[in-house]
């Protein structure tokens, strides 16, 4: 027998739920949210690079989801704990520099590699930031679910990243790169550095990218 996808299966086990709730009631919403929870861990499996933790919903993602569902902003107090929680998650550079290559960066911002079941374990990803950002004007295509980085550190004054006046900006950006729902409860922007999509090394690189004064960003 053919096995069924994910989304056949959740959508043939939603089917009965309804069917049974015109007899008996209908289900909450609690329950209904338990059953796709356990069609989705008995429809997916550890592959690669792939886990099945991916599915797993932490403070941030279930409060945002249920704000979402309800057509409404989260509670600005729980927003707030969300911050602060994932504020303190954000790791500074391990030698306290906070910038490395922007060429580096250029390369790690054009890749949309990694995360899938095909790419070996130990691999390094992309940063994919083209998909949601524009970053330098030569790039034609690019996405717009996320601001314009062109001109990044230009526009916020950091002609010299080592100098005291950049290090709120040096920071905010290491900080929102590592784990961005430290400063927007709800950002949809991945968390690079806490779910370790990029290494502090690569996260270097993408600074360099959006701060150094000799990159194409701040031309």
């Amino acid at each position: 027998m053919k096995k069924q996808t994910p989304y056949i299966a959740l959508a043939s086990a939603l089917a009965v739920a309804a069917l049974v709730a015109g007899c008996s009631g209908m289900p909450s919403t609690a329950e209904l949210d338990q059953l796709t929870q356990d069609i989705l861990k008995t429809s997916f499996r550890d592959q690669g690079q792939a886990k099945t933790d991916r599915l797993v919903l932490d403070d941030a993602n279930r409060e945002c989801m249920n704000a979402d569902v309800a057509g409404k902003p989260i509670d600005e107090k729980v927003a707030k704990a969300i911050e602060a929680a994932n504020l303190q998650t954000i790791k500074w550079p391990s030698d306290g520099k906070f910038l490395g290559d922007w060429k580096e960066g250029e390369k790690i911002a054009q890749s949309g590699r990694g995360m899938t079941w095909t790419d070996a374990a130990g691999s390094q990803n992309g940063g994919n930031c083209y998909n949601c950002h524009q970053i330098s004007k030569a790039e034609i295509s690019y996405g717009t679910l996320g601001p314009s980085l062109y001109n990044y550190g230009k526009m916020r004054g950091v002609s010299n990243p080592d100098a005291p006046e950049s290090k709120a900006i040096v920071e905010y950006t290491w900080g929102k790169i590592w784990n961005a729902r430290a400063y927007n409860a709800c950002s949809q922007m991945p968390r690079a550095g806490h779910k370790g999509i990029l290494n502090e090394q690569q996260i270097k690189h993408i600074m360099a990218l959006l701060l150094d004064p000799q990159s194409p960003i701040n031309e």
